[in-house]
């Protein structure tokens, strides 16, 4: 006995072999069409057009299938209909299109029958948590990029059915990033794709809505989506305009505007300061606008504010409103060139209108201001009645429209008597 105990083998018992790392990716290859070939088992007994049963199936197929570990793998099979390899085309290895896939949605792409696989989505997501991180990280940025790779109905589906999961919160814009790599940019591709999602997205919210997931996601510029040759305002503008997204192309040139308006303002600041003349500052004006034009009544607010920012109030309180004329007065040269229209007139009495209303120190000197503008050829007789009958804003409207009677009544009289003359 002895003998033999000496001469047993030790036994492996309790110790773990170590699979060799060639094996072990070997393996790993498959494992994807292993979980598509179970979860297919699960999807394939329900009948077409079920949305409900789909859910059902996948929400059960969760409890036995790792989704957290195949998330790529799931979100492939359920939006592009199976797995994809590096490069994006499908693996080929004779496994049939999956049961449920948004590319099994009728030709052509329409957002209603979309937004149903979109619900099933949301009940899947809504149930395993953990799965829409991967689905905004990893599965969408992955699948954009690739976008160009299919037929112009999948690319459509695709588009409209990640507007949704963005509008509805199941992914972040940040996903979009993908669509400016050069090889989508410069064939039209991401334009014609964010023009989708955007319309995909804009049929349950509101323009502000998207700016501002725009904005959480990191993008920045839309110009970024148009091919080098086309990166100017006019084509953005025209290619929303065209594709029947007005809202988008006015949110975009008024982004535009906030940015020009904030660098005139803060640039006719320093003019004043510096104590350039009147022609200098209005030439300077000018210069700027043929780089960037800004409507006329966007602009006479920047030049107001521009104007006003460069005043010291530091005055006696019984002195502020006297200083308030006299600088209205010194201004008046600057603001007449650009006061051409009806329309620019009323935007200037209501940019007053609102100065005064904010900084309560001069709020009584409104009815003087204006005669002095009058009195300047900055605002017609008939933009000031305009601006009382109907074009006021609603910021201390009671009060300034009494406080402009008078004017208003000697105005209206004038005209008459004009009239009279004729």
């Amino acid at each position: 006995m002895s003998q033999q105990s000496a001469t047993s083998k030790p036994s492996l018992q309790g110790v773990r072999i170590k699979a060799r790392k060639g094996a072990v990716k070997a393996q790993a290859k498959h494992e994807p069409s292993i979980f598509r070939d179970q979860l297919y088992k699960h999807l394939e007994t329900v009948p077409d057009g079920d949305f409900d049963s789909f859910a059902t199936k996948l929400v059960q197929a969760g409890s036995t299938l790792e989704f957290l570990k195949y998330a790529d793998a799931l979100f492939e099979i359920i939006l592009v209909g199976g797995l994809l390899q590096p490069g994006g085309s499908y693996v080929d290895d004779g496994a049939p299109v999956s049961p449920f896939t948004i590319f099994n949605s009728g030709d052509p792409a329409q957002i209603d029958d979309l937004k149903k696989y979109v619900e099933v989505l949301n009940k899947l997501i809504r149930r395993y948590k953990y799965l829409q991180k991967p689905l905004e990280e990893s599965a969408l940025p992955g699948l954009l990029q690739y976008i160009h790779r299919w037929s112009p109905a999948q690319k459509d589906k695709l588009s409209l059915v990640v507007g949704l999961l963005i509008s509805q919160g199941l992914a972040n814009a940040s996903c979009l990033q993908s669509l400016t790599k050069d090889h989508l940019v410069k064939n039209d591709v991401s334009v014609s794709v964010i023009s989708l999602i955007f319309r995909a997205y804009l049929v349950d919210q509101s323009m502000d809505h998207l700016s501002a997931t725009l904005k959480r996601g990191g993008i920045k510029d839309l110009l970024a989506f148009f091919p080098p040759n086309k990166r100017e305002g006019k084509y953005l503008e025209d290619h929303f305009k065209k594709e029947g997204l007005s809202q988008v192309a006015e949110w975009w040139a008024k982004k535009q505007y906030a940015v020009v308006k904030e660098s005139i303002i803060k640039e006719l600041s320093e003019l004043c300061e510096r104590e350039e003349t009147p022609d200098q500052i209005v030439a300077a004006i000018r210069a700027r606008l043929e780089e960037s034009p800004v409507p006329e009544s966007e602009l006479i607010q920047c030049i107001w504010q521009g104007l006003m920012t460069s005043v010291d109030w530091s005055a006696r309180p019984d002195q502020i409103e006297g200083l308030a004329l006299r600088e209205v007065g010194k201004f008046a040269p600057i603001l007449e060139p650009f006061c051409t229209g009806a329309k620019t007139q009323v935007s200037l009495i209501n940019v007053v209108q609102v100065y005064c209303y904010e900084d309560t120190r001069i709020i009584k000197a409104f009815p003087q201001i204006l005669k002095v503008l009058y009195n300047k050829d900055c605002i017609s007789d008939q933009a000031i009645i305009y601006w009382h009958q109907k074009g006021s804003k609603p910021q201390g409207r009671q009060h300034f429209l009494k406080s402009t009677e008078p004017l208003v009544k000697f105005l209206q009289e004038q005209e008459d008597s004009d009239e009279e003359d004729d």
